[in-house]
């Protein structure tokens, strides 16, 4: 199966290579942490300076050139849209009701400063309730729904600053 990267450089140069080009390389290993490319006719020493796995980031050098590069996939880029990635601050500033319900409690008020998981409302859906909590550390700006309120799926419950 094809898979697709997304290649940055420097955090200045962004492409794409997929798992079908990188196998046409020729690539031979020279030494530890070094190798001989060949592509397009062109031949390349490279050396592998430093390597990050879990951040998917390497500082290579090529032909006595140094560049740092991230390399992510189509799941990292997945994770990344959904919020979840590591060390980074999570930008949601809008809760939405994530289902039809009855706000049966609202905890906070705007001006309150709340902590990531701190609980907002109850929302009772379907006979159940459940707490939503803060996806972030942040300063709570508007409130669109009150205790009692009916709510649909997505409608705009709390803003954050």
């Amino acid at each position: 199966m094809k898979q697709t990267f997304s290649v940055n450089v420097n955090n200045s140069y962004d492409f794409n290579i997929d798992s079908a080009s990188l196998s046409e390389l020729d690539i031979i290993k020279t030494a530890a942490s070094k190798y001989h490319v060949l592509h397009d006719n062109s031949s390349f020493e490279v050396t592998i300076i430093s390597e990050d796995y879990s951040k998917k980031s390497y500082k290579v050098k090529v032909n006595n050139n140094v560049y740092n590069i991230n390399i992510n996939n189509s799941l990292d880029q997945l994770i990344k849209d959904l919020g979840f990635e590591i060390g980074s601050s999570k930008k949601i500033d809008r809760i939405t009701a994530p289902m039809p319900g009855l706000i049966l409690e609202m905890s906070v008020n705007v001006g309150d400063e709340v902590k990531e998981n701190d609980p907002l409302l109850i929302l009772e859906a379907m006979k159940m309730e459940n707490v939503i909590t803060s996806p972030r550390d942040g300063t709570i700006k508007a409130i669109s729904a009150k205790k009692g309120d009916a709510v649909d799926k997505n409608q705009l419950l709390v803003e954050f600053e």
